[in-house]
């Protein structure tokens, strides 16, 4: 008689009743210096949970890799021995040093990770009185140039050729950390989530209801508000914009955002959002574009297949690449 009862509830199993629906489980974290916001679909809370600080760890692991600041990471062991001699790094290094190199290629130098040798002679926290002079500003970047970066790879080696040189990863690691996350969660079979690194994003799967996740593209002016809403699926998507840090002197706005070729902050845009299916790229080309200027590059976005960019402009008018469709409604 104890049969029934097993019997009757595997066949319960197999018809699906009783299973419980997926939830969505999201947590708010400082990471990388930045504020991370992973969200994923779980069949419960408590393995989303776990989802989560399995991300979370994934990123920790490669802010070791990536950050300047700590004195033990790899790059940080590349910077200490600028002009002196190669360094032997990781495999995972010596690639996202040899992609952000193709990156400053196809955009003339716009993007470059060899930025952090600047001079700080910018200063956007309000203490800044008076623009830097012209040979100020030559000095502060004199030291930049991706084509100092010499790669190895037979030996695995990263060198950069003169005495103070640095890399940096402000405009490529997030969203390179993003991806990875993503990476992992997929392996793992988490079917659905987003890895939001302060506004440079990843998705991949839909929400628990089945529906698409949406990113607004925001009206820079008033962060409120949504000029339009784009479906993200299976992609990625970031922005750059310059409506959070920047200085005014002598009546004129001056972008945090500053080109590495020229050392002056760009003008012209307030905000840029780069969509491809990594992360990392959306990430490095939205600095670029921003840097680039508009018409330059849109053009550049036109010529690259699985990329797309909306750019809204200083008078907040909104252009886009030729495969954006907006819809106004979420």
């Amino acid at each position: 008689m104890k049969v029934f009862p097993i019997l009757l509830s595997c066949l319960f199993c197999i018809l699906g009743y009783g299973q419980q629906k997926d939830v969505t489980v999201r947590r708010t974290m400082k990471l990388m210096g930045t504020r991370f916001e992973i969200t994923v679909v779980a069949p419960n809370e408590e393995i989303g949970y776990i989802n989560i600080d399995e991300a979370a760890s994934e990123i920790e692991r490669i802010e070791k890799i990536i950050s300047s600041w700590d004195e033990d990471s790899e790059t940080s062991l590349i910077n200490k021995n600028a002009g002196i001699k190669p360094v032997k790094v990781s495999s995972e290094l010596f690639g996202l040093i040899e992609r952000a190199k193709k990156i400053s290629e196809i955009t003339d130098g716009a993007f470059d990770i060899s930025y952090a040798s600047m001079d700080n002679i910018w200063k956007f926290d309000g203490s800044m009185k008076r623009l830097p002079t012209e040979p100020e500003i030559k000095n502060s970047i004199a030291k930049i140039g991706h084509e100092k970066i010499i790669l190895d790879h037979q030996e695995q080696t990263v060198f950069l050729t003169e005495s103070g040189m640095r890399v940096g990863f402000g405009a490529i690691g997030k969203g390179y950390a993003a991806d990875r996350a993503k990476e992992l969660l997929v392996s793992k079979q988490v079917k659905a989530g987003i890895i939001n690194a302060a506004g440079d994003l990843t998705t991949w799967g839909t929400k628990a209801t089945g529906e698409k996740w949406l990113v607004g593209i925001a009206n820079p002016l008033s962060k409120e508000k949504v000029f339009s809403w784009l479906p993200v699926v299976e992609s990625s998507v970031a922005t750059s914009g310059n409506y959070e840090k920047f200085i005014v002197i002598n009546d004129q706005k001056y972008s945090h955002i500053i080109d590495p070729r020229t050392g002056y902050p760009t003008k012209g845009i307030n905000s840029v959002s780069v969509f491809a299916k990594n992360a990392e790229l959306c990430d490095a080309l939205a600095t670029a574009i921003f840097i680039m200027g508009r018409d330059s590059g849109i053009h550049l976005i036109n010529q690259i297949d699985g990329v797309e960019v909306v750019v809204v402009d200083s008078a907040n008018k909104i252009h886009k690449s030729s495969g954006i469709l907006f819809d106004k409604n979420p």
